[in-house]
């Protein structure tokens, strides 16, 4: 079975994320296992990428969601670096600016939504207001309940203007969360990245996790599927959404398109040798 199928999350289902082991790898030991697949698929990940940008029929949006220090800015690090950065940006989520917030939810998601032939990445994203807003009630229940309908709505218009849609969130445990969190304090490059919330957040766990299973129950389509991908072993997460990227864009079946003058009489013109006289 493909990682493409292996890890959606089919539109309907129920997700329990405690049942989905975290640490799964699907039979492979250590990194170097999968090393040497992972640089095949980010080489043909760069040239999808490049029939993607020359064709520039369609365009493709990639979100990324997990707890925090579940490992967005590595995937963007270790796999989507295969994109060319002319055809390729990430946007990032944090908490609202005031011009934001005079807006309707969506109004910064739909801003950064890529063009044709390009590539964009969220990091987090529009589900931010099924999630922090659910679990901090930053808004009433009514209102963040009917979030789910209009992100569908939004992403399904998405989609049928071009934009092929991926949604990944990186399932870690809650133990794998606070090893990475000493990994920070213990690494002095890291150190930057330590917030005192990251460590009060850990009590609402429960409380994320029933919002993340509500998210991707609902808002899993046809259009915009969601991916639940083991991500205790990094290794494992690069190359599972490697894969799946691989997969998906291979069935795009992207041509480069025809070329806007005669190449023949270019040729003849500037390549063809002289004939010499006499």
């Amino acid at each position: 079975m493909s990682y493409y199928k292996k890890f959606i999350v089919k539109p309907g289902a129920k997700v329990r994320l405690k049942d989905i082991d975290p640490g799964f790898r699907d039979g492979y030991k250590a990194e170097e296992d999968v090393q040497a697949a992972l640089a095949k698929n980010l080489e043909k990940l760069a040239s999808l990428q490049e029939l993607l940008y020359a064709e520039h029929k369609c365009s493709m949006l990639l979100c990324l969601q997990a707890m925090d220090a579940g490992g967005k800015d590595g995937v963007i690090r270790h796999v989507f670096t295969a994109f060319n950065p002319q055809g390729c940006r990430v946007a990032s989520f944090k908490q609202p600016t005031a011009p934001e917030r005079d807006h309707d939810f969506l109004w910064r998601a739909h801003r950064d939504v890529p063009a044709k032939g390009e590539v964009v990445v969220f990091n987090r994203s529009h589900y931010e207001d099924v999630l922090v807003v659910r679990v901090h009630d930053l808004k009433p229940k009514a209102v963040w309940k009917k979030h789910y309908d209009q992100i569908n709505d939004f992403e399904a218009n998405l989609a049928a203007n071009g934009t092929h849609i991926l949604k990944f969130f990186l399932h870690i445990s809650k133990d794998e969360q606070m090893q990475r969190f000493k990994d920070r304090l213990d690494t002095p490059s890291k150190n930057w990245k330590i917030s005192e919330a990251d460590y009060t957040e850990r009590e609402k766990w429960g409380a994320y996790r029933a919002a993340f299973e509500e998210a991707l129950e609902k808002c899993s389509t046809d259009a915009a599927p969601w991916f639940v991908i083991p991500a205790n072993h990094k290794w494992f997460r690069n190359y599972a959404i490697s894969q799946i990227m691989v997969d998906y864009m291979e069935g795009l079946k992207m041509k480069f398109p025809p070329p806007s003058v005669d190449a023949d009489e270019i040729r003849k013109k500037y390549f063809s040798k002289k004939k010499k006289k006499g």
